[in-house]
């Protein structure tokens, strides 16, 4: 396996854009070249819609799992156990997913715990044969076009996933 950032990025992007479809959102993009924006330096980006049927809630906990499944796919594809807390490329999807959580989980330790059981929730989700294929798939696209569309990513998902 190459350690290539671009392809660790492919794959952490992969997993952020399948668990939004997963979950019932619409992938408007996702990119391995994102604009300069003079915002922090980014290598990756995902935009997601979600439909407006949803309750704040249900959206917060979507959106955690959306955050999370960047790091933890990144995580599968590289091999390494890795908390996505102590890796300074995961660590404004971690920050986010804290923030979000504050809602559902006020007090702190509570809030890590749940956090820490969604890393292995997803992390058994996206090592599933069907998730992984579909995962893979994302990522070889992103590495050949740098950027896939709405129509792109779902049709790949279609494929693996029913």
């Amino acid at each position: 396996m190459s350690d290539s950032i671009e392809e660790w990025t492919a794959y952490h992007e992969a997993g952020h854009a399948l668990m939004a479809i997963c979950l019932g959102g619409k992938v408007v993009s996702v990119t391995i070249e994102p604009d300069d924006d003079d915002g922090p330096q980014r290598y990756g980006d995902t935009l997601v819609h979600w439909r407006s049927d949803r309750s704040e809630r249900q959206l917060l906990q979507f959106e955690i799992l959306v955050l999370l499944a960047g790091p933890v796919a990144e995580m599968i594809y590289r091999g390494e156990p890795l908390h996505p807390g102590f890796v300074p490329e995961w660590a404004d999807d971690w920050r986010k997913a804290w923030e979000r959580a504050v809602t559902i989980h006020p007090a702190p330790r509570q809030r890590l715990h749940q956090l820490e059981q969604l890393l292995r929730q997803l992390h058994q989700t996206l090592s599933n044969d069907d998730h992984w294929a579909a995962l893979a798939a994302i990522a070889d696209e992103l590495l050949a076009h740098e950027t896939l569309e709405h129509e792109s990513v779902e049709a790949i998902v279609r494929q693996w996933i029913g």
